[in-house]
């Protein structure tokens, strides 16, 4: 089943996986040092964010690691800011019909 790359962000354990491994690639046991859920649950958000595209597999000898593959946070990156746009201008408009109304009452 493909899962969707907001879906996989919108929780925040798997937010937490992903701001651990930026900056170095983890195993899984490592990950699940960090966090007090059962390493079944680390494992199972791991293959979560790995059918989203979010981490990549490396394998080196018998471990495998994960590391960040940011393609995908790029888009999401690129449509919040998007998003972020518009909100600045409606707020900017909002700001306007305030200002209006505050000068009109004195």
């Amino acid at each position: 089943m493909r899962r969707d790359v907001f879906q996989a962000i919108a929780d925040p354990t798997r937010r937490a996986i992903l701001l651990l491994i930026a900056t170095k690639p983890m195993t899984p046991g490592a990950i699940a040092e960090h966090f007090e859920i059962s390493r079944q649950a680390v494992s199972r958000h791991l293959r979560i964010l790995t059918a989203c595209q979010l981490l990549q597999q490396t394998q080196t000898g018998r471990e495998i690691y994960y590391r960040l593959d940011g393609t995908k946070l790029t888009a999401i990156a690129e449509w919040l800011e998007k998003c972020r746009t518009t909100w600045e201008k409606k707020f900017g408009t909002l700001d306007i019909v305030l200002s209006t109304i505050k000068t009109q009452k004195k």
